[in-house]
C-alpha cells in the first residue's frame, strides 16, 4: 500500500521530500524557521501566485511532476518580466490527508527540474506543507536586479517596437483538446498524451523563456511583463500604465495563428477540438492565456529572442490590431467559465 501523509505524518514526508529538492543560491536554506537570501544590490524581487486543484489545474490531466514544474515556471516569469534574475522559491503545499506521498516527491522533483532547466542556480529555499480539502500549491519567488533598474509596465513611449518572445495560443489549443477529451475518460486522456505530447507541454509544464528577462533588460527595454492572461489583455496592461497605445501588426498575428493551426488534429482522436479554423486559432494567439511569454517595448531593435509584432503610438491608452481599436480580452479568473 502506498502511504500516504494521513498515515506517515508531516515530518515523515518533509524528510522523503526536501531531499529531492535542488540545492539553491542561498545562506541557510529549509530547515530552519526562515530562509536567509543574499541582497547584493540592497533590492529583492518578489512575486507570489498559487494554483489550486479545480480552476487552475485537474488531477485527471497533470502528472504531479508536471504540477510542480508549471507551479515554478509560471512564478519564474514573473520575475523575468521584471528584467531580473531568479534566485530562490518558497513552496506552500497544502494537501488531502489522502494523498500519496509519492505525490508530493513528484512535485518536488517537477520544482526541481524546472528550475535546473529554466533557471539555473535557482531552488526552494523553504516553505511549508498542511491539510487541505483539495490540493494547492502557494509559490513565492524571489529575484536579484544585479544593480539594474527594473522593467516596468509604465516605460513604453511612442515609437517603441512591441515585441515578444515565447509562445502564443497553444497552451489555449491544448487546453481546448483536454476539455474536449474531459476528466473521466482515462484511456482517451492517455492517447492525447501519446498523439500530442509536445502540444500538452504547452499548457501543462510550460517552458517560458525566463533567461530572456535579463537579456530585455540589457538591451534597454522600455516596458515589459509575462503574457499570463491573454496578449490582448496584458498589453492593455502596459498601455493603461504607460498612457499609450499598443498597435500589433495583423499580419504578424495571423501567421502566429498559421503556426497554431498547423498542429492539425492529432491522429486517432475523434474529437472536433482540433483542426482550428483561422477566426478560432486567432483568438487563441490574442486571448487564449497561459502563455507566459513576454512582452516587451524596445527603443529600437529588439534583442534576439524576441519577434517584433507591432509598434508603440501616442495615446489615449488602447490596445489596436492593424490600427484598429480592439477589446481586450483576456482570462479573469472570477468571471470565466
Amino acid at each position: 500500500m502506498t502511504d500516504d501523509l494521513a498515515t506517515v505524518g508531516e515530518r515523515a514526508a518533509l524528510a522523503r521530500i526536501l531531499p529531492r529538492l535542488a540545492a539553491a543560491e542561498a545562506l541557510l536554506g529549509p530547515g530552519d524557521d526562515a530562509a536567509l537570501l543574499a541582497a547584493p544590490d540592497g533590492r529583492v524581487l518578489l512575486s507570489t501566485d498559487a494554483m489550486v486543484q479545480g480552476p487552475d489545474f485537474r488531477r485527471a490531466w497533470s502528472t504531479p511532476f508536471e504540477l510542480g514544474w508549471k507551479a515554478a515556471a509560471t512564478n519564474l516569469a514573473d520575475i523575468a518580466a521584471m528584467g531580473g534574475r531568479p534566485t530562490g522559491l518558497l513552496v506552500a503545499l497544502a494537501a488531502p490527508g489522502g494523498t500519496p506521498v509519492t505525490d508530493l516527491e513528484g512535485i518536488a522533483d517537477g520544482l526541481a527540474a524546472c528550475g535546473a532547466r529554466l533557471a539555473p542556480g535557482v531552488g526552494v529555499v523553504g516553505g511549508d506543507l498542511t491539510r487541505s480539502p483539495v490540493l494547492s500549491l502557494a509559490i513565492t519567488v524571489t529575484g536579484s536586479l544585479d544593480g539594474r533598474d527594473p522593467v516596468l509596465r509604465s516605460g513604453a513611449r511612442p515609437g517603441d517596437t512591441v515585441a515578444y518572445a515565447g509562445r502564443l495560443g497553444l497552451a489555449a489549443a491544448a487546453l481546448r483538446l483536454l476539455f474536449a477529451i474531459g476528466e473521466e475518460d482515462e484511456a482517451a486522456v492517455a492517447s492525447l498524451r501519446r498523439a500530442a505530447p509536445h502540444l500538452l507541454a504547452e499548457q501543462l509544464a510550460p517552458s517560458p523563456p525566463i533567461g530572456l528577462g535579463v537579456v530585455a533588460a540589457q538591451a534597454g527595454a522600455s516596458a515589459m511583463l509575462d503574457v499570463s492572461d491573454g496578449l490582448l489583455l496584458d498589453a492593455s496592461r502596459i498601455a493603461a500604465a504607460s498612457d499609450v497605445a499598443l498597435d500589433l501588426d495583423l499580419g504578424v498575428l495571423q501567421d502566429l495563428a498559421d503556426g497554431v493551426r498547423s498542429l492539425g488534429e492529432p491522429d486517432g482522436l475523434p474529437t472536433a477540438a482540433l483542426p482550428l479554423g483561422p477566426g478560432e486559432a486567432l483568438a487563441l494567439v490574442l486571448g487564449g492565456g497561459e502563455d507566459h511569454g513576454l512582452l516587451g517595448c524596445f527603443p529600437g531593435e529588439p534583442p534576439e529572442g524576441f519577434r517584433a509584432i507591432g509598434v508603440v503610438r501616442m495615446g489615449p491608452a488602447a490596445v489596436l490590431v492593424g490600427g484598429e481599436p480592439v477589446d481586450p480580452a483576456g482570462w479573469d479568473s472570477f468571471t470565466a467559465p
